[in-house]
């Protein structure tokens, strides 16, 4: 085991490294400049996503799609992703988190607006779309399309084994233990039970009854749990920052510093600091936002919406929302207490961070179940999608069951053997989803170019593409 767990590390490190932290990083800064720094429009993303789009077409409201995207997102990388990407890379990770999340907006934006595009009705009535989709009916070569459309739906699909299920009950099971101080076996009848087995059966069962109602069970769920989990931590970070503001100038500083410090770390020759806050911040951020990833946008495909750009703007606020809001206030929050230097990584670097303020600890501790449990909810829609996409309809209950499995024996895997498994599928994931936002990119441009030019208060009510 030991030896499969430094082979899953040791090509983690090797499908991360600079080739691809350049292939996503540089379609993020690519997209941002063809489409004319998108992000300005974050403001007006905001606004859309909370209005009614009167559209018939779709499956669920632009808002429960918001919702159900960032119940996925929104996860154990905000908590235990960012605490991790500190960890290993030191304080200026969390610059390069941020930079992720504010480039990545762009890229987040050209994936929904694609995905909404290139969707499908089935015979059912149900939307079907996703990077699957447009890469199969965008791209000019046909063949090539589809091949990769193929393998994106299949890296999705084992990539929800990781980021979607077992890091997630995994993150609740720790949770748990260390929140709630619970025994690792409980005397039940008589009959001794390992506590883990019991909440990894747990998690399946609450999650099971969610998911098996299908996308309007999942957004119903998503959009009651989501605004009021985030509000809580964020919450709860800024009173921590709050209380501590007197060297949160100093954090900031810090923090820049690392991100572009060329000197060794234990040993290492020059540029090591840099290249490790630029390898752990990148993938992490990607990790939490998903941006380049594609999964967002095959829940975008399902929003009522009328026309694709709309959709785009409002899916691109969910990456504002999760990585510049959310994990830098993590980051922040976990270098301005000084918890940076305990040696910790993980969930118990963020809950030494929490346990500076009376209650820290519990605010954490449920924040993480939320969080965890709303992103094993959502990812289990994209993967039943990309399943779905693969194999048709038949298969998708037999891959539930197997989805739910995952949940339950996550919570025995070593944690380090499921965040670099994590890091492999999301990178493999990533890999044909952004050849086609490079190559669509023409696409997305001329669209959002049409929208722009008509907008005002109301004419883009008008505009239906």
């Amino acid at each position: 085991m030991a030896d499969f767990s430094n082979f899953i590390a040791d090509l983690s490190s090797w499908l991360w490294g600079w080739p691809l932290l350049i292939l996503l990083f540089g379609t993020h800064v690519f997209l941002t400049f063809r489409l004319g720094f998108i992000q300005r429009y974050v403001g007006r993303a905001i606004r859309l996503s909370v209005m009614r789009d009167k559209s018939s077409h779709g499956d669920v409201s632009q808002f429960s799609a918001l919702a159900t995207a960032l119940a996925a997102t929104i996860g154990t990388g905000n908590i235990v992703g960012v605490a991790t990407a500190i960890a290993l890379g030191g304080p200026g990770a969390i610059f390069w988190i941020w930079m992720t999340g504010v480039l990545g907006i762009s890229t987040k934006y050209a994936e929904g607006l694609l995905a909404v595009k290139y969707r499908t009705v089935r015979k059912d009535g149900s939307i079907a779309g996703g990077p699957m989709y447009y890469l199969q009916y965008g791209l000019k070569n046909k063949k090539l399309g589809k091949i990769l459309g193929i393998m994106f739906a299949v890296f999705a699909a084992m990539a929800a084994f990781g980021i979607g299920s077992s890091t997630q009950s995994n993150s609740i099971k720790d949770a748990v233990f260390t929140t709630f101080n619970f025994a690792s076996e409980i005397n039940i009848a008589g009959i001794i039970i390992e506590t883990k087995i019991l909440i990894g059966l747990f998690l399946a069962l609450i999650a099971g009854l969610v998911i098996i109602g299908g996308i309007k069970s999942i957004a119903r769920v998503s959009q009651s749990i989501v605004p009021f989990m985030a509000f809580f931590y964020v919450a709860g970070c800024l009173f921590i920052l709050i209380t501590g503001y007197e060297t949160l100038i100093d954090s900031i500083k810090l923090i820049f510093n690392q991100a572009f410090s060329f000197k060794a770390a234990s040993g290492g020759g020059a540029g090591v600091i840099i290249m490790l806050a630029a390898r752990y911040g990148v993938a992490r951020g990607l990790f939490s936002n998903e941006s380049g990833l594609g999964s967002a946008a095959i829940v975008a495909a399902a929003a009522r919406t009328r026309n694709s750009v709309r959709q785009a703007l409002v899916s691109s606020s969910g990456t504002f929302w999760d990585t510049v809001v959310i994990c830098a206030l993590t980051g922040l929050t976990i270098v301005n207490t000084g918890a940076w230097e305990s040696g910790l990584t993980g969930f118990g670097l963020t809950q030494l961070a929490f346990s500076n303020v009376p209650f820290g600890e519990t605010i954490l501790g449920l924040s993480l179940l939320m969080f965890a449990f709303t992103t094993i909810i959502g990812w289990s829609y994209y993967a039943e999608k990309s399943i779905e996409y693969l194999f048709g309809r038949k298969s998708v209950l037999p891959y539930k069951i197997a989805y739910l499995i995952m949940v339950f024996t996550g919570a025995v895997f070593s944690l380090d053997l499921i965040w670099n498994f994590a890091d492999i599928t999301n990178g493999l994931m990533a890999i044909p989803n952004l050849i086609a936002l490079i190559l669509l990119s023409g696409v997305v441009a001329v669209e959002t170019k049409k929208y722009i030019k008509n907008i005002d208060d109301h004419s883009d009510d008008k505009i239906i593409t």
